[in-house]
This record gives structure tokens, C-alpha cells and sequence, in this order.
């Protein structure tokens, strides 16, 4: 295993440490792009070079990332589909149990961040039924693997990759047994590096925003990233909606970010089920229940949600089970 950069006679301890995996036939001792990567460690962040390179002996490739990442439930299923792994009794009964467990944290969470309780505890409840379902993979494969095998999204993973020894190096971690989810995120509420530095914080005081495996501090991060991403305190996070028979069937499912007004939609035939103010930033959604389709239209806040996870179905899952969470 190894932890922060490694100097002096440390060096050969962490190469031997490695050698175990050096033998492998799927770690990326070798590739081309690991290489280069070790080079941009070396020159742009002073890390050592035996350090990283018994690192990429270490990361091994795995097929099943591969797989996972190339079929995401938001981009295969229906919001009929995603809805009943998300949105269900049990999972709700787990959240109202995690909210009064941690029932002190969360509203001190609200009043210094404006992010209302049930918002957090559905959002650590979508990522990880509340701490349950952490991720199994090592996140040196996990980003490993999709930086180096991943054409498609291969500057983004690379990018996280830096950031996550960054991150080993500021937090002292142990980089080797890190575990989460296939797509490198950590801890409770499932941040990727890059957010983990930037948005992760210390809520209970001990000197260390540890989100792994200290709820307070993911409570807290949770909070922090909605309101660093523009959070409205008691801001409505979005409405069903009735259309018209010559609404325009084009305006629903665009860009996830609001480009027009509610009342622009009103005019294109999209007709907001309560009272909301007509000047809002909005987006017209069209979604496939188990009853047929839906029209909704997401506000500010449902916005902000998606840049936790870019899709609707994810936004409107963290939206229902917050609803669900509320009603206890």
C-alpha cells in the first residue's frame, strides 16, 4: 500500500510494497498513457517519480467499469424504470430513520447552508442508501481504468485521476484501498475528486472533511455543494404541468439548464399545475411514468440538483424522495 509522496529511502520501501502487482498482465505499468501520465505528476505536482509509477503497476483494468459505465440507468431507462429504484418504501423508511439519527446535523445544515434537511439525507439516499452501498471498487482502478481505456470520456477521468492523488496527498490517504462507485466517486454522498477538494468540508470539528466515512462531514459537504452551486433557500424545485393540444412537443426535454420563463412556456403550451412566478427561469420536462407521459417544469433549484448528476431522472428522483422523506 502507499500513502503521500514517498522521498528519499522511502522510495524502495514503496516499490516493494507495489511489486506485488507489478506481475500483472492488466495493470498499467506499461501503457502508454499511464507513462505519460506519471510525467505530467512528475513535472506539474513534484511527485515522485517511483512513487507513481509503482502506482500505475498497481492499477489494474477492470472490464466490468467498462460495462457499467457504458449503460447508466439515466440514459436506460424510463423515469417509469428509475423511479422504482430510487423512489420506494423501504428507501424512504432507511432516510427517515438516517434524518433522525442525524437530526441535530441536518438542520444545522440547513440554517448555515439554506439547503432543507430532506434535500440532503434524499440526495446521500439516492447515492448510497444512506451509507449502506459505498462502491466496491478501488477508485486507483476505477479511474485508472476510464482514463486509460476509456476513449470517450478519457481527458475527463484523467483529469479526476490527477485530482485524486491530489487529494491522497492533502488528506494522507491510503490511495491503494480507497473504495467507491465504477466511476471513482467517494464516500456517503458519492463526490468524484475534483468535488471532494473543492466542496467537501469539516462540519463536526476534528480537523478532517472526511465524507468516506463520517456522516456529519458528508452531511455538511452535501450542504455546502448546493449552496456553492446556487442553492435557493425556500425556492421551488419544480411543478407538474398540463399541456395544451398545440403545444410545442420540441420545447420539453432541452438543455437542463432554464433558458426561457414560465411564462414562455405558458405560451408554447406548457401550463404550470400551481401558482409560480410567471418571470422564473424554467425548463419544460417530458418524462415516461408507469402511467404514461408526464409534463413537468423545473425551476432554479431543480437545476441545481442536476449538477450533482446531470440527468432529469436523477434530479426528479432526489426531488420525489425528499417529498417522500418531508411526509413522515
Amino acid at each position: 500500500m502507499f500513502r503521500k509522496i514517498a522521498v528519499g529511502a522511502k522510495v524502495l520501501l514503496v516499490a516493494v510494497c507495489f511489486g506485488q502487482y507489478a506481475i500483472a498482465d492488466d495493470n498499467y505499468a506499461e501503457h502508454p498513457m499511464a507513462l505519460a501520465f506519471v510525467e505530467k505528476m512528475v513535472s506539474t505536482h513534484n511527485f515522485d517519480r517511483s512513487y507513481m509509477e509503482a502506482a500505475m503497476a498497481s492499477a489494474t483494468r477492470k472490464q466490468s467499469i467498462l460495462d457499467a459505465i457504458a449503460r447508466p440507468a439515466e440514459k436506460t431507462k424510463t423515469w417509469g424504470q428509475y423511479r422504482k429504484i430510487f423512489v420506494t418504501e423501504k428507501r424512504t423508511k432507511l432516510g427517515r430513520e438516517f434524518m433522525k439519527t442525524y437530526a441535530d446535523t441536518l438542520a444545522r445544515a440547513e440554517r448555515e447552508f439554506g439547503v432543507p434537511t430532506e434535500i440532503i439525507a434524499a440526495i446521500i439516499g439516492v447515492e448510497t442508501r444512506y451509507g449502506r452501498q459505498k462502491g466496491n471498487y478501488r477508485v486507483l482502478d476505477a479511474l485508472a481504468t476510464l482514463s486509460f481505456d476509456y476513449p470517450r470520456r478519457s481527458k475527463f477521468f484523467s483529469g479526476q485521476l490527477e485530482e485524486y492523488f491530489l487529494l491522497v496527498q492533502e488528506q494522507n490517504f491510503d490511495a491503494e484501498t480507497v473504495k467507491g462507485s465504477y466511476a471513482g466517486a467517494m464516500g456517503y454522498g458519492q463526490f468524484i475528486p475534483s468535488s471532494y477538494r473543492h466542496y467537501a468540508i469539516d462540519f463536526d470539528g476534528d480537523g478532517v472533511a472526511d465524507i468516506v466515512n463520517n456522516p456529519v462531514d458528508a452531511i455538511g459537504s452535501v450542504a455546502n455543494y448546493f449552496k456553492s452551486h446556487g442553492w435557493v433557500p425556500d425556492g421551488t424545485v419544480t411543478v407538474t404541468a398540463t399541456v395544451t393540444a398545440d403545444h410545442k412537443v420540441d420545447m420539453a426535454n432541452q438543455k437542463l439548464r432554464p433558458k426561457l420563463t414560465v411564462a414562455e412556456l405558458n405560451d408554447h403550451g406548457f401550463i404550470p399545475s400551481s401558482k409560480i412566478a410567471n418571470d422564473q427561469p424554467a425548463t419544460a420536462m417530458r418524462l415516461v411514468g408507469d402511467s404514461g407521459e408526464e409534463y413537468w417544469i423545473g425551476l432554479h433549484n431543480f437545476y441545481v440538483i442536476t449538477r450533482y448528476n446531470h440527468s432529469k431522472l436523477y434530479a426528479m428522483a432526489v426531488y420525489q424522495l425528499s417529498n417522500e422523506l418531508r411526509a413522515q
